[in-house]
């Protein structure tokens, strides 16, 4: 980054997977309005993942923990195991420290408590990709 430049300038491609159609594009919204690409994704199936990792690379996945079918676990399992370099952020409205333990350990950058703001997800974000 060059002499003067803004951090928060720097766009991310963000992905987001998400099951509520509401919550995806309130989140495109916020992470638009901060600069950054956005899209949004809901997996019909967890075979889809990895092809769609490594064909379509992104800075950061932001997933919702609790989704029928393909759930926030599976998502960072399966992003540990064919995209490691991708960090995930995941959502949740339950606070559970043996879930929290269990997406450490697929390398879960950081675990947001719903409800969560604008400023609070561009903060994980800023940190997370050192911007």
């Amino acid at each position: 980054m060059g002499k003067g430049e803004n951090p928060r300038l720097q766009m991310a491609r963000i992905l987001v997977i998400d099951d509520s159609n509401f919550m995806r594009r309130i989140e495109r919204q916020f992470l638009e309005s901060a600069g950054h690409e956005v899209e949004d994704w809901m997996p019909l199936s967890a075979m889809e993942i990895p092809e769609r990792l490594v064909a379509n690379p992104v800075d950061l996945i932001i997933t919702d923990l609790n989704m029928p079918g393909v759930n926030g676990m599976t998502v960072a399992k399966l992003a540990m195991k064919s995209a490691p370099d991708i960090p995930v952020v995941v959502l949740t409205a339950l606070r559970n420290t043996e879930i929290e333990a269990q997406l450490a350990k697929f390398k879960v950058r950081r675990v947001l408590h719903k409800p969560i703001s604008e400023e609070d997800l561009q903060a994980a974000i800023n940190e997370i990709l050192g911007t």
